[in-house]
């Protein structure tokens, strides 16, 4: 009889690891307290206007269309992807820059903005590509042993992890001018960091970008989730749509046997596999006293990312900007130091910007658009009473966008509106601390120092999604899933010895 398996949350992670399971057998049901699947990589739909919630471009569709394989399955059945020539548009003070993922394109564009510097950059992707090459089988495996750090692929990989170095400091070796070294380096929000805090090793994020371009799924980011949530059921899994889990159902000190739905049911399973933010789920849905490497007072210790201050408008218009424009603050430097250190709202934050009508006009009504505002923020350790600054931040947001990316009379032309603020992520995305991209990701909190994706604290329990190895963003989330379900199956003594080698053969 085919193991029972339950799934809590059906963000990215988790439903990738339900559709890789469900895809070799296996009884899965998802259990999601949200109406609708995919979390942060959900979306909103406001009159004819629709928004992704959270990450707004796919890059490495590769690790996609390989779980998909793995689940019998062909990506782009699903999802019909468009690459963007232009990736981002670089908006500092005095000068717009176009980031093309055509390299001579690119250089041409460094050389008009930044004269002698497209040399480094052709040296920046070489040396990355070499790194990445020797980061991948760690980001690709578990981690959650300390010999394995003394394992061959970690020993090959220590020249390229840049120890002791900042990531700021990294693009240092190949960028003389600073709003350059910013162009390469910005993507450590992706992290909810600071370049000058974040491990050099993660040059390879916009390596990733440039070396693998990014794409817009028609009708956003949120197809890909709705796409995982198909093959779920056509392999005959279960979601639960606005079924919460109110607790992990334990017993024997620390055996999870199933969960506690918030309507009381008691669902039994073989396996656990945990979506949802890790820090909420270990200080809510545990009780106390059952975790001592994660309890409520050492995860109040642990350091978190940033969050992010959103607002998603319709307008009744069509803007002349690119699919994404970044909009750096005139200090960027201190702009991250308020976001995480000094914890404070900055009066010059910097903006991401996503026009997707653009590239993709099945989002709005004709001849309208959908505009995507983003400002990272401190995480709710800060205290910022947002009940009380919400508006008066709303306001310096669109002062901001009409000043520096001209979209001029934008209160005019709002149709809808929808804000999303650190409050918000805490109390209605059940997000610890507001801290939107998980646990910060120093050398401290990383490989085995990250919580392990088959957990160490609770017997069947497994991890997915961006508070597990090897950390956050969507391509590594997908990867966690991948770990995460091949572990499963490999310690399953139902799952036939060859069954199990074909499946990490399929996934690596």
């Amino acid at each position: 009889m085919a193991k029972k398996i339950i799934v809590i949350g059906a963000g990215p992670g988790g439903l990738a690891a339900a559709m890789l399971l469900a895809s070799k057998g296996y009884n899965v049901e998802i259990f999601e307290k949200q109406s609708f699947v995919g979390g942060r990589n959900g979306s909103v739909t406001m009159d004819g206007y629709t928004f992704d919630i959270g990450p707004t471009f796919l890059s490495m569709p590769e690790i996609a269309e390989e779980l998909f394989e793995a689940s019998g399955r062909n990506l782009h059945d699903y999802v019909d992807l468009k690459e963007l020539s232009v990736m981002y548009e670089l908006i500092f003070t005095d000068k717009k820059v176009q980031m093309y993922k055509d390299p001579e394109q690119l250089s041409r564009e460094i050389e008009r903005h930044y004269p002698g510097n497209s040399e480094g950059y052709k040296r920046f992707m070489n040396d990355t590509r070499k790194k990445m090459t020797r980061l991948k089988p760690i980001l690709q495996s578990p981690m959650d042993r300390y010999y394995q750090y003394i394992s061959w692929k970690v020993l090959r990989a220590l020249p390229q992890l840049s120890l002791g170095k900042s990531l700021y400091s990294v693009l240092s070796d190949y960028f003389t001018d600073h709003e350059l070294r910013l162009a390469f380096t910005f993507q450590s929000k992706y992290l909810g960091m600071s370049p000058w805090e974040c491990p050099g090793a993660f040059s390879i994020l916009s390596f990733m970008e440039h070396e693998y371009g990014i794409f817009h799924p028609i009708g956003g980011l949120n197809q890909l989730s709705k796409a995982m949530e198909k093959v779920v059921k056509e392999h005959g899994g279960v979601i639960h749509l606005g079924e919460g889990v109110r607790k992990l159902w334990i017993e024997d000190g620390n055996v999870v046997k199933g969960i506690m739905t918030e309507d009381g049911e008691k669902i039994e399973a073989d396996e656990v596999i945990i979506n949802g933010d890790f820090a909420h789920v270990m200080s809510n849905l545990v009780e106390d006293g059952v975790l001592k490497k994660y309890s409520k007072e050492k995860l109040k210790k642990k350091k978190y990312s940033c969050s992010t201050f959103m607002i998603y408008l319709g307008v009744d218009k069509q803007y002349d900007l690119p699919h994404h424009s970044i909009l750096f603050a005139e200090d960027y430097k201190r702009n991250v130091e308020e976001i995480t250190e000094t914890y404070t709202l900055s009066g010059d934050p910097s903006i991401y910007i996503q026009n997707a009508c653009v590239t993709d006009p099945t989002l709005a009504p004709t001849g309208h658009s959908t505009l995507y505002i983003l400002a990272p923020v401190p995480n709710n350790i800060s205290g910022i009473d947002w009940s009380e600054n919400e508006q008066t931040f709303r306001e310096l947001v669109l002062d901001l966008v009409e000043r520096k990316a001209g979209l001029e009379n934008i209160r005019d032309h709002i149709m809808v509106e929808k804000i999303i603020s650190p409050h918000h992520w805490e109390s209605e995305f059940n997000i610890y601390e507001g801290a939107t991209f998980n646990l910060g990701h120093q050398l401290t909190q990383m490989m085995a120092l990250r919580p392990h994706n088959k957990f160490e604290e609770l017997e069947h329990c497994w991890l997915v999604g961006g508070g597990t190895h090897p950390g956050s963003g969507l391509p590594t989330i997908l990867e966690s899933a991948r770990i995460s379900t091949n572990m499963l199956m490999n310690e399953d003594p139902s799952f036939s010895f060859m069954e199990g080698q074909t499946a990490m053969e399929e996934a690596l």
